[in-house]
């Protein structure tokens, strides 16, 4: 499975550029990678396995966030086929004191699409939409010592501390979570 194009699409938010999340088949496709990344091991805050109504109807949640201007979300495909392969997404500010800050949530790559970048694009193409959106702070957590983790390390997060037993991984075993922030460049 290869990208079609390296370059991730905006399905979200309220700009005029972003297509709908709410697209019956996009959803479908999401609903797709979140079965494949809990089945994967990844811990993304679901236990396996994953039931594909259950991610479709936790994509459907996440495409009303996005309509009212909650979240944005990004997206690559693949293939030719127009099929959604990665995603991320970020929490954006709802309290009047943290209107310079996000949350990276749900950064997602497809098993058949790792190795190849995406998420590092994703990532890229996350923080380059809150800087020019006039934020200056991302943070995340990530399970501590996964792949993800190594992603943000090397990206040049900032590691902020870690919890032990945070969150089950997708057996039900509790793991630790480290806490990133990246600050954005400003003006």
């Amino acid at each position: 499975m290869t990208p079609e194009r390296l370059d991730a699409q905006r399905v979200s938010g309220k700009t005029d550029d972003a297509a709908d999340l709410a697209d019956l088949a996009d959803l479908a496709d999401l609903a797709d990678l979140l079965v494949d990344t809990v089945d994967g091991g990844a811990s993304v805050g679901f236990l396996a396995p994953l039931a594909r109504a259950d991610a479709l109807a936790w994509w459907r949640e996440r495409a009303a966030l996005a309509a009212a201007g909650h979240l944005a979300v990004w997206v690559v495909r693949a293939d030719g086929t127009g099929r959604i392969v990665g995603t991320v997404t970020l929490a954006l500010p709802d309290k009047p004191n943290s209107r310079h800050r996000a949350e990276l949530v749900k950064l997602m790559v497809h098993r058949e699409a790792r190795g190849r970048g995406l998420g590092r694009l994703l990532l890229a193409t996350a923080e380059r939409a809150a800087a020019e959106s006039g934020l200056t702070l991302l943070h995340l957590d990530t399970e501590t010592g996964s792949p993800a983790e190594r992603l943000y390390t090397a990206a040049g997060w900032t590691r902020a501390g870690t919890i032990p037993d945070y969150a089950a991984d997708p057996t039900g075993v509790l793991r630790p979570t480290t806490l990133y922030y990246r600050r954005l460049p400003t003006g």
